[in-house]
């Protein structure tokens, strides 16, 4: 029965996914030049859609060249060149009959000066993450809270970066509001100390994601998906709940969802786990305030842990698995024992080694 499920189709206005199981989009430092992956990176997302994945996520994209940089390396989409290199690789992912979404992102207080062209980083609000940065061992700067320009520019940013995806022929885009980056910076009150529009009660704090969403969505035709991904943990401090109480989780979902979006995709550190102090999950807590399809990734490594993580969702994503095995869906059909990856791991995504 659990293979029933797995690799039935579903469709998404008029979009069909082959089965329930996609690459889910990961953060990679791996362009050597101009801001476009390597090519053993590009392959890599063709030969997941060869081997059999419903829909390939690229790694997260950064919006603009002046602030939204969080790693080195990091991959964008707003010149000519990045979109000639990014056009064959859509066409290749689709030939094998997979979806092609970009995800955009604008990593805010999760990044250092150095790395980012105007030497800055900004923020909702002047505070910084409690951890240290792992990438350089010392604690993040404090950013610049952002005025009215600097949301008006990142803004700008991922709409420009939404036309260059759509210029690639990407059947989809998906806007990164989770993990901690700065759209979810915004929604949430860890981050967000503002006493404007833009900071207080939850329809405050869901400003700046309303206003990229509609910034972006006319820069993706009707017949192409926009996708949100949203979390209630990110990667810095992440014992920390993002959201406070399961009214202001649903809250948020009720909003997002009324916004001119296709689906949600909800990252979870494990879907199985229940949240805000209830007996449901994370998944289940969504599906009660909303009607949208629903991606949910955490946890998904076997076709036992796929089957039941789409009791609650419609598409299920999977990030290590799908990076550490070439054949993840085959093996999966096949009802395979299969090793639930730890974090380490999954370094191989961001050393120079050729990935699989």
């Amino acid at each position: 029965m659990s293979t029933v499920v797995i690799f039935s189709p579903f469709q998404m206005k008029n979009i069909t996914f082959r089965n329930r199981l996609g690459v889910a989009p990961m953060t990679r430092m791996s362009s050597p030049g101009d801001s476009i992956p390597r090519q053993d990176v590009l392959d890599f997302l063709v030969r997941r859609a060869k081997n059999g994945a419903a829909v390939v996520y690229t790694e997260a994209i950064v919006t603009d060249y002046e602030s939204s940089q969080g790693y080195p390396k990091q991959a964008r989409m707003t010149t000519q060149r990045q979109i000639d290199a990014w056009t064959p690789v859509v066409q290749r992912i689709q030939s094998h009959g997979a979806v092609a979404i970009m995800q955009i992102f604008h990593c805010g207080r999760m990044a250092w000066p150095d790395i980012n062209p105007a030497g800055r980083v900004i923020a909702p609000s002047a505070v910084a993450p409690k951890q240290d940065n792992p990438m350089t061992g010392k604690p993040y700067p404090i950013p610049d809270a952002m005025g009215p320009f600097d949301i008006d520019h990142v803004i700008r940013g991922f709409a420009e970066t939404a036309r260059g995806a759509m210029a690639a022929g990407f059947d989809g885009l998906e806007i990164h509001g989770a993990h901690g980056y700065l759209i979810n910076q915004f929604l949430s009150v860890y981050s967000n100390k503002r006493t404007d529009a833009y900071g207080g009660p939850v329809e405050n704090r869901f400003r700046f994601a309303r206003e990229v969403i509609r910034a972006v969505r006319p820069a993706v035709p009707a017949a192409r998906l926009l996708t949100f991904r949203i979390s209630n943990w990110g990667v810095a401090d992440s014992e920390v709940s993002l959201f406070e109480s399961r009214e202001e989780w649903q809250q948020m979902i009720r909003l997002l969802s009324a916004e001119p979006i296709d689906a949600i995709s909800l990252s979870t550190y494990d879907f199985t786990e229940t949240a805000f102090g209830t007996d449901q999950t994370m998944s289940r807590l969504t599906r009660e305030v909303s009607n949208l399809p629903l991606m949910i990734c955490g946890g998904i490594y076997d076709q036992s842990s796929a089957a039941a993580a789409l009791r609650d969702a419609d598409l299920a994503l999977s990030a290590k698995s799908f990076l550490l095995n070439p054949d993840w869906v085959d093996d999966v059909r096949a009802g395979k024992m299969l090793p639930r990856h730890q974090s380490e791991e999954a370094n191989v995504a961001y050393t120079d080694e050729p990935l699989l």
